[in-house]
């Protein structure tokens, strides 16, 4: 699903992932759904403040197997890789922490070339 490069988008983003998880039987208070809501949120935010061209969208996907939930969120900024931070953010910093936030509940994460068109795509993957 495309959402606007907006703090709005990357809100409905969060609930709309929050509720097809629900949907496929992961109740909103399972460590599954607040786990990918909890991802969704920062990789949401990441693609709108990091990530945004103006003009362009970006994407969330999510995919279920029985296995695991896998989410993939593209933007169109291809020079802007996400990288693991070594070290903390200073402790009155407002901002720093939503890829060691990623890191710490998703038991695999990473970012991949966009396949389709400019850009790239963080993925997170929580197995159930």
């Amino acid at each position: 699903m495309r959402f606007s490069s907006t703090p709005r988008g990357a809100r409905l983003a969060r609930r709309l992932v929050s509720h097809r998880l629900d949907a496929w039987g992961h109740a909103y208070d399972s460590p599954a759904n607040e786990a990918l809501t909890l991802i969704t949120a920062e990789l949401a935010t990441n693609a709108v403040r990091h990530g945004r061209v103006p003009g362009r969208d970006f994407e969330v996907r999510l995919v279920a197997t029985a296995e695991l939930v896998r989410l993939e969120v593209s933007d169109a900024r291809a020079e802007r890789v996400p990288l693991p931070s070594l070290s903390e953010p200073p402790g009155d910093a407002e901002s720093g922490r939503g890829l060691m936030i990623v890191a710490v509940v998703a038991d695999r994460w990473g970012s991949v070339p966009r396949s389709k068109g400019p850009g790239k795509t963080v993925w997170a993957e929580c197995v159930l």
